[in-house]
C-alpha cells in the first residue's frame, strides 16, 4: 500500500494539524491501495494563508514567465504519464491501457490548450473614448475535484488558474488522490513559486466546506454531483465569492429516424462504455424512432455484449470496475428499479459479471421500454448502462431530450445535416453529432442543474479572471 500522508502547503510537504488517516480502496480487489491523511480546518487555513500571501507577487508576474512555467510543466508531465496512469488505474479502476491512453493525457491536454490560449490572449482592450477594459486574476481559488476523470478535471482548473495569475488550494477526491500528489510533485519540480499551488487532501464535509466558506478564498471551482454543488454554493454565499461549477448530467442520444444504426451507434454508444460509464457526458438515454426500435435493440445489445469486463491491471480494450461500493450499489438499485417499473431487460442486469466474486464490476446493461416516468430515465447512473425509449416524431424527440433537470451534453446520431437542424434546440452546453466527447480547445460546461461557467481554451482562461474598466487614464 502506498502512503501519501502529507499535504503540500507553501512549497513544502507538511504534516496535517489534526487530520486523520484514510484508506483508499482498490475497486478491483476491495483492498486498501493507498493511505492519505484527511485534512482539517487548520490545514485549510494554513494553505489559504499561503495562497493569499503568494498572490501579491504571482498576480504581478509577466505573461512570459507564466508561459515559460507552463512549458516546463508540460515537459515534466509527459515524463510522468506512466506514474499518473498507474495511480489512476489503481484507485478508480480505469484499465491501465485506458489510463495511459486517455486518463493521464487528458490532464496534459488542458495544460497544452491553456498554453496556446495564453499566448493569444488579450489582457487589455480599448472600449471607447478614454476607457480600457483589462482582465486580471481573481485571487485565491479553491478547487474541489472528483474521481471519475481526476487529472482531466484537476488540470482543467489548475492550468488556467496558473495562467491567469491566481493562486490556489486544491482538494482532490479522497477516492483518487495519488494522481494529484504526483501532479504536485510535477508542479514543484517545474518551479511553481511557494504558495501559488497548495494541496490539502480531505473530504467534502470538512475540507470542502472549509474552503467553500473561507473568507479569504475569492473563487470556488467545483466539479461533482449537483447535490454537492448546491452545498458548495450555499457555503460560499455568505462571502459572495465566485462559484464556478460543472455538475451532473443525464445526456440524451437522439437517434434520428432513418439513421444507419450499425454505423452511427457504435461511436456514440462508446460514451456509455468508456471509463465504465463513469462520465458525466455519457449519452445513456437513447431516444429511437418507433419504426427502428427493434433494430436499435439488436445493435445496442451486440455492442454491449461484446464489451469485455476485466481487471484494471491488464492491458486491453476492456472496461474495469466502478469506483467503489456505493457506486456499485447505486447502479444495481437503478437497474432493479427500472425492471420493477416495467422496463424490459435486453442484456446484462443486476449482479456482477460471470466469474467475478469480488470487485465492483458491473454487467454492461441495456434496458428497453424505458419511459420518462422511470427513475433510471432521470437519475445519473454513472455505469455501463444504456436505456432505450421511443419517440413518434422529431419534435417529440427534442422534447424528450430536454425533459431533464440537467443540461451538460446531448448527442445526435444520424445524418449530420439533419442533426444540425435540431442541435440549436437542445438545451445543453455541449452537443455532439455522431460522437460523444468534447473538444479540448472549446468551452465545456452545462445548462440548468449541470452548473455554470466554462472550462477549456480561452473561455476557461477568462472564467478565472476578473474584468476591470479603467476610465480617464489618457485624459489631459
Amino acid at each position: 500500500m502506498q502512503s501519501y500522508l502529507k499535504h503540500y502547503i507553501d512549497g513544502a510537504w507538511v504534516d496535517s494539524e489534526g487530520g486523520k488517516r484514510h484508506e483508499v480502496i482498490d475497486p478491483s480487489t476491495e483492498q486498501a491501495a493507498t493511505e492519505i491523511t484527511l485534512g482539517s480546518e487548520a490545514d485549510v487555513n494554513k494553505a489559504v494563508a499561503a495562497a493569499k500571501k503568494a498572490f501579491k507577487t504571482w498576480s504581478q508576474s509577466s505573461v512570459e514567465d507564466r508561459i515559460a512555467l507552463l512549458e516546463r510543466i508540460i515537459a515534466l508531465y509527459k515524463k510522468r504519464i506512466p506514474d499518473l496512469a498507474a495511480a489512476t488505474s489503481r484507485e478508480m479502476g480505469a484499465p491501465i491501457s485506458f489510463a495511459n491512453m486517455a486518463q493521464a493525457p487528458a490532464g496534459l491536454g488542458h495544460f497544452m490548450g491553456t498554453l496556446a490560449a495564453l499566448k493569444e490572449f488579450s489582457f487589455s482592450e480599448n472600449a471607447g473614448k478614454g476607457a480600457r477594459v483589462v482582465h486580471e486574476p481573481i485571487g485565491v481559488v479553491a478547487m474541489i475535484t472528483p474521481w471519475n476523470w481526476p487529472l482531466n478535471q484537476i488540470c482543467a482548473k489548475v492550468a488556467p488558474a496558473l495562467a491567469a495569475g491566481n493562486t490556489m488550494v486544491l482538494k482532490p477526491s479522497e477516492e483518487a488522490p495519488a494522481n494529484a500528489m504526483i501532479l504536485a510533485e510535477i508542479l514543484e519540480e517545474a518551479g511553481v513559486p511557494a504558495g501559488v499551488f497548495n494541496l490539502v487532501n480531505g473530504d467534502g464535509p470538512t475540507v470542502g466546506a472549509a474552503l467553500s466558506s473561507h473568507k479569504d478564498v475569492d473563487m470556488v471551482s467545483f466539479t461533482g454531483s449537483t447535490r454537492a454543488g448546491v452545498a458548495v454554493a450555499t457555503a460560499a454565499a455568505a462571502t459572495v465569492k465566485r462559484v464556478h461549477q460543472e455538475l451532473g448530467g443525464k445526456a440524451p442520444n437522439v437517434v434520428l429516424q432513418g439513421a444507419e444504426l450499425g454505423k452511427v451507434l457504435p461511436p456514440t454508444l462508446s460514451g456509455v462504455i468508456a471509463n465504465t460509464g463513469q462520465s458525466c457526458i455519457a449519452p445513456t438515454r437513447l431516444l429511437v424512432h418507433k419504426s427502428q426500435v427493434g433494430e436499435a435493440e439488436e445493435v445496442v445489445k451486440a455492442i454491449m455484449e461484446a464489451t469485455q469486463v476485466d481487471s484494471p491491471d491488464k492491458e486491453g480494450a476492456h472496461i474495469g470496475p466502478v469506483v467503489n461500493k456505493a457506486q456499485f450499489e447505486k447502479i444495481q438499485t437503478l437497474i432493479q428499479s427500472a425492471l420493477d417499473e416495467g422496463a424490459r431487460l435486453v442484456t446484462g442486469g443486476v449482479g456482477r459479471p460471470d466469474g467475478r466474486n469480488a470487485g465492483y464490476y458491473v454487467k454492461p446493461t441495456v434496458l428497453a421500454d424505458v419511459t420518462p416516468e422511470m427513475r433510471i430515465y432521470r437519475e445519473e447512473t454513472f455505469g455501463p448502462v444504456a436505456t432505450i425509449s421511443t419517440y413518434d416524431d422529431t419534435e417529440q424527440a427534442v422534447e424528450m431530450a430536454n425533459d431533464t433537470d440537467y443540461g451538460l451534453s446531448a448527442t445526435i446520431s444520424g445524418d449530420p445535416v439533419e442533426a444540425a437542424k435540431i442541435a440549436g434546440k437542445l438545451r445543453a452546453g455541449l452537443v455532439t453529432i455522431n460522437s460523444w466527447g468534447p473538444n479540448g480547445s472549446t468551452p465545456f460546461g452545462g445548462y440548468k442543474s449541470s452548473g455554470n461557467g466554462r472550462e477549456g481554451g480561452k473561455w476557461g482562461l477568462t472564467d478565472f479572471m476578473e474584468v476591470k474598466t479603467i476610465v480617464g487614464e489618457n485624459a489631459a
